[in-house]
């Protein structure tokens, strides 16, 4: 399954935002990703009809099991590889902004590569 890297950026946005808050509207994904609502708003749209999430009467926004299994992939990349880089003496901040965005060009291979060298540190 390949979608696009901002695809990816939402649905992960989405993950967090659930984790952290317990439930997400557009307003909240438009903040943590920096967009207009009217984008996010577009986006849901096509998220919605493409199956990666459904929206309730209210707007409370949750992920199906096509959107949950791709924010997963991406959010546990995003946190081994910071996580890695953080180990090798990154700041925070940089391990942060390149874990962002190694975590969508990354091969599955390559990954597992580095989740086994994290596991042997």
């Amino acid at each position: 399954m390949v979608i696009q890297e901002s695809a990816e950026n939402y649905l992960e946005a989405i993950l967090m935002i659930k984790q952290r808050n317990g439930e997400v509207h557009s307003v909240d994904i438009a903040a943590e990703l920096g967009f207009s609502k009217p984008s996010v708003s577009v986006a849901m749209k096509n998220f919605r009809q493409n199956g990666y999430i459904t929206m309730d009467e209210h707007g409370h926004i949750e992920l199906t099991e096509a959107g949950l299994e791709i924010a997963e992939r991406i959010y546990e990349r995003h946190r081994l590889i910071m996580a890695l880089l953080s180990k090798l003496g990154v700041e925070e901040s940089v391990a942060r902004d390149d874990a962002c965005r190694i975590e969508h060009d990354i091969s599955p291979e390559t990954f597992e590569a580095l989740k086994a060298l994290y596991e042997k540190l």
